[in-house]
């Protein structure tokens, strides 16, 4: 991917069916042959097999990417089947780094993760370290798309001057913060850029007006929350 993961981001994941093996069924769950990843030698050893719920209902199935074909119905231990990620919608919920890289018993060890929930699926509260996370640099061959980023004409840190001349620091789309006391909790459209990287920056503070001539700050999030299938009484991504 040519850009860094941001929350809020909305991506479209997929992957080609790749040929695995059966190992176990379960009422709930389907085991199978990893066809990625390597056994951690200085991990606490790991058999190949990565479980997948076995369908619509199990356990983890709403949040699982990865899918099995043929569908549970059709499939048996020790026969063969195909697993991949079918295209699918996910938001960004949060970015996770770990240095040292983390230890799971298999390689590549992630040095980040990015937690996601699918398009749909409102935030739970209180349940943040329990959403679902990948790696992007795993080795599996995801195809992975950015779909929409709100206000992806800024970047975190940007200062801005809004229409009531009010001045701004951008730390996402749901952290703005006002330089004094503010009436509201975001700008007002259009606005200017007046510091990028704690320096003056001439073209991008032409692509800044000119990408907020027109709309407003709810407008931005209403487009964020449709791409997201979200309504407004929805929990957002901060």
């Amino acid at each position: 991917m040519a850009f860094e993961y941001r929350v809020g981001d909305i991506l479209e994941l997929s992957c080609p069916f790749t040929a695995a093996r059966v190992t176990e069924l379960t009422a709930d769950q389907v085991r199978v042959e990893w066809p990625w990843w390597a056994d951690d030698p200085d991990g606490d050893g790991w058999n190949g097999v990565v479980t997948v719920p076995a369908g619509p209902g199990a356990p983890g199935w709403e949040h699982e990417l990865f899918r099995i074909r043929p569908a549970d119905g059709e499939l048996a231990a020790d026969a063969p089947c195909r697993v991949g990620i079918p295209p699918t919608l996910v938001r960004v919920t949060g970015l996770r780094e770990h240095e040292p890289p983390r230890v799971t018993g298999r390689l590549p060890r992630p040095r980040r993760e990015i937690a996601y929930l699918r398009a749909g699926l409102a935030d739970e509260p209180g349940a943040t370290d329990q959403e679902p996370v990948f790696d992007p640099d795993d080795g599996i061959p995801r195809t992975v798309e950015l779909r929409f980023r709100p206000y992806a004409f800024l970047e975190p840190g940007d200062e801005v001057a809004d229409s009531a001349g009010r001045a701004w620091r951008f730390g996402g789309p749901w952290d703005w913060q006002p330089f004094g006391p503010a009436a509201t909790d975001e700008p007002s459209w259009p606005l200017m850029l007046l510091t990028r990287d704690g320096d003056s920056d001439d073209a991008a503070a032409v692509d800044v007006t000119e990408a907020t001539l027109s709309g407003s700050h709810e407008e931005e999030m209403a487009r964020w929350r449709e791409f997201a299938g979200l309504t407004p009484d929805d929990a957002t991504a901060e």
